[in-house]
């Protein structure tokens, strides 16, 4: 799997690079700023970036724009965000097209290999990696707004979790609850919600967060 990943701090970035060949992943271009990001991504196809919110020269949302404009160009380009904050405005921009894997992890909340592997293999192959912490930002904020088609407590506590790209038996599992009674909280949801019901969870999870972008 090819990566292009962009982080400005040397030690950071090194780790990563050497982290990521050691699970197997090809570096296509490991880079420190925003412009060499824009080349790496027109010059590059990788199959998955890796990038942080803050690159120079700006040191304010760089990253995220450059990502932004590389899935402009190449719809569906998997996209995996990495920042000390949530940007809310770009984080709701980067959901909303719904098309291809999105991810957006809070670096002091990356707790271990497996868990930073598995959200950029989930990103790759088409998927979701959201911080709860992102999430739930999100979803206070759809709340203040309106009152979600009226989601009962337990429908944005699913809602949530399926958000961050967890299957109906691993919501069961967390909620202590049957995977049946999962499935009717999420049928409940998109019926409120108004959107189509799909077997694909990562389809069902992008439909959630391209709903909450609206508005």
């Amino acid at each position: 799997m090819r990566v292009v990943l962009a982080e400005d701090l040397f030690l950071l970035r090194d780790g990563l690079v050497r982290m990521l060949e050691a699970f197997g992943f090809e570096i296509l271009a490991a880079v420190e700023s925003g412009p060499e990001l824009t080349r790496a991504f027109a010059e590059l196809e990788p199959d998955v970036a890796i990038v942080d919110v803050r690159l120079p020269p700006s040191h304010t949302d760089e990253g995220l724009q450059c990502a932004l404009a590389a899935r402009r160009a190449r719809p569906g380009l998997p996209v995996l965000v990495l920042s000390q904050h949530v940007e809310q405005l770009y984080a709701r921009e980067l959901l909303a097209d719904g098309n291809g894997g999105v991810g957006y992890l809070l670096k002091d909340r990356v707790f271990d290999a497996a868990q930073f592997i598995d959200a950029v293999r989930r990103v790759a192959g088409g998927g979701t990696a959201m911080d709860p912490q992102v999430i739930q930002q999100l979803l206070s904020r759809r709340v203040r707004d309106e009152p979600m088609g009226g989601l009962t407590p337990r429908e944005l506590e699913v809602m949530e979790l399926m958000a961050q790209g967890r299957s109906n038996a691993a919501i069961a599992e967390r909620l202590v609850v049957t995977e049946r009674a999962i499935a009717k909280h999420t049928s409940n949801i998109f019926v409120k919600l108004g959107l189509p019901v799909s077997d694909d969870d990562n389809r069902r999870v992008l439909a959630v967060l391209a709903y909450l972008d609206r508005g």
